[in-house]
């Protein structure tokens, strides 16, 4: 696998409003949600939310994902979240999101944060990084959802 490069929004403040509009257009989350959250991120610099990106050479969003204080769930003591992991369908398959659910738990523990939770279908793909089931939740229509948990490294 070729190197990829991770960087934090928090140290690129200038790609804030491109990472907002790529995570809307992934997600149908509104834009302004992303840019608050992201406004926040940069501000702070340490501590929730935070946010990430994989770039290629051109400075096109590959990847991204962020770390949120809740994922739309009730279960406010599983804090924080991470949230809106994608990789362009084109970079697939190539440990993108590995390398990423990594770095946000590195990233995490350095600033003390112990642990990280998430909302997901995708239970093999987690389990095979290091993520625990932890509990089935309900969502705010009555919906099941898997909260999966992995320890900051």
């Amino acid at each position: 696998m070729k190197t990829i490069r991770i960087t934090e929004l928090r140290n690129a403040p200038g790609l804030l409003e491109q990472a907002a509009l790529w995570f809307h257009q992934k997600w149908g989350v509104p834009a302004e949600a992303y840019r608050e959250s992201m406004r926040c991120c940069i501000e702070r610099k340490t501590g929730i939310p935070q946010w990430y990106l994989v770039l290629d050479e051109e400075r096109n969003i590959l990847a991204g994902a962020g770390a949120i204080e809740n994922d739309f769930h009730p279960r406010r003591d599983l804090a924080p979240n991470l949230c809106a992991l994608y990789v362009e369908q084109a970079h697939r398959n190539r440990g993108i999101a590995r390398a990423v659910l990594g770095f946000v738990r590195r990233d995490l523990g350095r600033m003390g944060v112990p642990a990280v939770y998430l909302i997901t279908d995708h239970t093999a793909f987690y389990e095979a990084c290091g993520w625990s089931f932890l509990t089935m939740v309900e969502d705010g229509g009555g919906h099941p959802m898997r909260i999966y948990a992995a320890p900051t490294l």
